[in-house]
């Protein structure tokens, strides 16, 4: 499994992809989520080799990039697609050929059974266009509660929901990224990690969960590094990911207040304070044997 950082979900916002990287590799990160708009204006200035070597003299992989629009949108959609066969050309010359968007949990105009189709339709351009450039796309669903709260209809907060998705639209390179804390937050538990494969899952994020708030009403952007606060069972988590032959990015995602006002002050500080806890948490899942 890759120890991954995301500059953003410890609160560094703004970064270049080169000082990204160098970030990462200093902290000891095998791989770093990337802006593939950025790599690809980099490429056309500097040239692919250039943005390669950045990769290389840090000793990090590029994990995924963000779709960067969303497919659900009818007017973001035509454009999003027109511009994906540039994004896929150069994500398989760095050889990331992952990307990741996420999924509403609910709706005001259509209940589940007119929703899933109508998701299905537009999910299917986007996912055929990647998949015909070699490229996966990991869908997240948004579990907690406070997100359909007040919202006319539920729709994909879970992972069976979102799995239902992805089968409908059955292209084959769609999957899911796998949050500990959505899967909590949506009331699923490690045992639906027994209905799954490894085919199913394409990144994971950790992260930890704050004490004594009822699992409904945790809010989103408010959790813990992982093992913080041991809310979340997160070492047998992981030992399902192991044992289902996961070796994908493994993505902290604590959106932690004083983890941010640290990176604010030290962003390597903040950034090997992140990976201490991956440390930990792989050493106690047994994941480095």
């Amino acid at each position: 499994m890759q120890k991954t950082l995301s500059l953003g979900a410890i609160g560094l916002k703004g970064w270049s992809l080169p000082d990204s990287v160098d970030l990462a590799g200093k902290a000891g990160f095998d791989s770093v989520v990337i802006d593939i708009t950025e790599a690809q204006a980099l490429a056309a200035e500097k040239g692919i080799d250039h943005v390669r070597e950045l990769f290389a003299k840090a000793n990090v992989k590029p994990a995924f990039w963000s779709l960067g629009f969303s497919w659900a949108d009818d007017a973001q959609r035509p454009g999003g697609l027109e511009g994906l066969p540039a994004k896929i050309e150069i994500a398989n010359q760095l050889g990331v050929p992952l990307a990741a968007s996420g999924v509403s949990p609910a709706s005001d105009d259509r209940d589940y059974a007119e929703n899933l189709p109508y998701h299905a339709e537009r999910l299917r351009p986007v996912a055929e266009a990647l998949n015909a450039g070699g490229v996966r796309l990991a869908l997240e669903f948004i579990g907690p509660l406070h997100y359909r709260a007040g919202r006319t209809y539920e729709f994909a907060y879970s992972m069976p929901r979102l799995l239902e998705l992805t089968k409908l639209v059955g292209t084959g390179n769609l999957g899911l990224t796998l949050d500990i804390w959505h899967l909590w937050t949506s009331g699923g538990s490690n045992v639906d990690l027994d209905t799954i494969t490894l085919s199913d899952v394409d990144i994971v994020h950790v992260n930890d969960a704050p004490a004594g708030i009822d699992r409904d009403e945790q809010q989103d952007l408010v959790r813990k590094l992982p093992l913080e606060t041991g809310v979340l069972e997160i070492v047998p988590f992981m030992q399902k990911l192991k044992a289902l032959g996961f070796e994908g990015p493994v993505m902290p995602e604590p959106f932690s207040k004083p983890l941010e006002e640290l990176a604010a002050q030290n962003p390597l500080a903040a950034a090997k304070k992140t990976i201490e806890s991956l440390d930990e948490l792989w050493t106690k899942a047994g994941l480095n044997a």
